[in-house]
């Protein structure tokens, strides 16, 4: 005997899946019972239409019998007799047909069985003994034969009587069995459609309305409304589902929440970032386009006020050490307190700090913070400002590094300044330098020349020697101020010498035109110096050695044609060819007229290049000068020649 299994009712409470199992397992199972019943019942009812009819036949069968003994003579006419036992046989074989006994052996109805017991009784104790006597008298015994006939012939009505309730109580077996079919499908159909009702019923309470509790739920959290929450929290899986929906939407509105709060933070962080940016760019602006005066420093000092909300602010220009500073601009009062004269306290030890300065009237203590403006190793000064919040311990964590960034930038611009004065002064020395070199090497020796002719000539005159000697003399002194004076033009045009923005084409293509209108030399100029670029100083000494040698071609060479060629290869190396179809060098003229070929090749060493002087094919003379673009000293960062 199998064990039935009873589910715990909070067990059912908290699975709606063992619900909806429940409700399908109790569908399934009256369907099985419908089916099971219908066919047990249709198996037990097999037969019975086919038992019906087999009993049938016996009412037929008897009054067959009936009709043989009416119109036969008995056992002596023969084929009448012989009918009539074929009739007895049928009937006997007939009642216990294997078609009524199996309705009888399935568990027909009690009253099938006793209208069959009966019918078969009456004919085994009345009715066949009666036939069979009929059947075993002879001819001759015609008042038997009667006998027997009239006995069957007033007894069959009664005998088919019993038969025929046996087919009525086979009919109503029969109908019973289709009636209890029919209740019973009745009965399964009811309990399945009732179930399946429940079922939906359970369906739309337990899971449509929770999930579309859960859809709306989830609708409105999809649309940022994290205020809602589900109604339906029972034990079940929806219920559980519900309650884990609620829990998320809680967290999520915490962490939206907290998002949001640290999206406010991040904004105001960037913002304060974007103000920044733009101090430490205007400050950069303002340093770099315009010079550190008081209203340019003043301007940046209210930019930090209204950025950082501190009350004031001030640049003072000193070092650690320093017991006197040089306020350069300030917005707030200093005078007074503390502080007095004494700025060894704004100093301090080269670092930010903190600063309490007393009040005269003995009020609240005033609170500085000191940054240090200072690059590198060195320092300018200091930016003081003043905090609107005295009790504060300090500045905030972004203004810290932004007021130090500010410092760093005017130190920047202070050291800048300080080089850009340095580097005038250093360009001032290095133009006197070059004019004290120039003069020395041209008009200084000429007046040293100069003095040597006047000593001969005065000790020519003391020693009364001849006219013609003093003449001679007079000649060379004459002679060397002719040079001096065009010495010193030369100087003047080369102090006032420029590279203009045209570049060195524009350059060279004027001094060989004003070379060639001071004299009828002709002078061909080749420019092939194509887009090379040149050092400012590198084209400065290019220019100066193609002057000095065209002057020399005017004043000593005695030629009709001369030819300037520059050019540039793809190295970016240069050569400068100056050539003339003169007289050449005189290595025995006066050297007092030959002064700029030392100068040139000064100037070629400047290059870090080789210039040649030698003779040219023509007979005249040729100078060439080669050096490269990139090795141009750096050291020469200044024009020698600006007037």
């Amino acid at each position: 005997m199998s064990k039935v299994v009873h589910w715990p009712s909070w067990l059912i409470k908290r699975s709606l899946l063992l619900r909806l199992g429940v409700a399908m397992g109790v569908i399934i199972s009256l369907a099985l019972i419908g089916m099971l019943s219908s066919i047990f019942i249709a198996e037990n009812s097999e037969g019975f239409a086919a038992a019906i009819n087999h009993a049938g036949t016996l009412r037929m069968q008897s009054y067959r019998i009936a009709s043989s003994l009416v119109h036969g003579t008995g056992a002596e006419s023969g084929g009448a007799g012989g009918k009539t036992r074929a009739l007895v046989d049928e009937f006997e074989e007939r009642l216990h047909s294997p078609r009524i006994h199996n309705v009888l052996d399935k568990g027909a109805a009690w009253q099938v069985v006793a209208a069959y017991r009966t019918v078969e009784r009456e004919w085994q104790e009345t009715m066949h003994p009666r036939l069979e006597n009929y059947l075993a008298l002879k001819p001759g015994g015609r008042e038997e034969i009667a006998a027997e006939q009239s006995f069957y012939l007033a007894n069959v009505d009664g005998f088919v009587e019993e038969i025929h309730s046996l087919v009525e109580a086979l009919e109503l077996d029969e109908d019973k069995r289709n009636e209890q079919l029919r209740l019973i499908q009745i009965i399964s159909i009811a309990l399945t459609l009732l179930t399946a009702a429940i079922s939906l019923f359970l369906a739309q309470r337990s899971v449509l309305l929770p999930l579309k509790d859960l859809l709306l739920c989830a609708g409105a959290a999809r649309h940022g409304d994290l205020t809602v929450r589900s109604g339906y929290v029972g034990e079940d899986e929806l219920g559980q589902l519900g309650s884990a929906f609620n829990l998320m939407a809680e967290d999520l509105s915490k962490l939206y929440n907290d998002l949001a709060d640290r999206v406010h933070e991040k904004t105001a962080d960037l913002e304060r970032s974007n103000h920044s940016l733009e101090l430490l760019y205007s400050t950069t602006n303002r340093l770099n386009e315009s010079a550190l005066d008081e209203g340019l420093l003043k301007g940046l000092i209210q930019d930090i006020e209204q950025l950082t909300g501190v009350s004031g602010g001030a640049i003072c220009l000193g070092g650690p050490g320093d017991h006197q500073a040089f306020r350069l601009a300030s917005t707030m009062q200093l005078d007074s307190g503390g502080l007095g004269n004494d700025c060894t306290l704004c100093f301090g030890h080269g670092d930010s700090h903190l600063i309490k300065v007393p009040v005269d009237n003995g009020g609240r203590d005033r609170t500085l913070y000191s940054i240090p403006i200072a690059d590198q190793s060195q320092q300018f000064g200091v930016l003081l400002v003043e905090l609107s919040d005295t009790g504060s311990a300090g500045l905030e964590g972004w203004q810290k590094p932004l007021l130090e960034t500010v410092a760093s930038h005017i130190a920047l611009a202070i050291n800048r300044a300080q080089q850009v004065s340095q580097n005038r002064m250093l360009s001032l020395l290095e133009e006197r330098s070059v004019i004290a070199r120039e003069l020395h090497d041209s008009i200084a020796q000429s007046l040293s020349y100069l003095k040597i002719q006047v000593s001969r000539l005065d000790k020519s005159i003391k020693e009364e020697q001849g006219k013609k000697d003093n003449l001679e003399i007079n000649a060379r002194i004459r002679s060397a101020l002719n040079g001096a004076y065009r010495q010193l033009r030369e100087l003047l045009a080369t102090f006032r010498l420029r590279i203009t923005e045209e570049g060195l084409s524009a350059a060279l293509e004027s001094t060989v035109n004003e070379f060639q209108e001071r004299s009828e030399i002709e002078i061909q100029l080749v420019d092939k110096i194509a887009n090379c670029k040149l050092d400012p100083n590198a084209e400065i000494h290019l220019i100066q050695i193609i002057r000095e040698a065209l002057s020399n071609v005017i004043r000593h060479a005695n030629a009709t044609h001369a030819k300037v060629l520059v050019e540039a290869d793809k190295e970016g190396r240069i050569t400068l060819l100056v050539e003339d179809d003169g007289t050449g060098i005189d290595e025995e003229s006066d050297m007092m007229l030959h002064y700029g070929l030392p100068i040139m090749k000064e100037r070629a060493e400047r290059l870090d290049g080789i210039l040649d002087i030698s003779e040219s094919p023509s007979g005249g003379t040729s100078i060439r000068l080669s050096f490269s673009a990139s090795d141009t000293p750096p050291r020469e960062q200044h024009n020698e020649n600006r007037s």
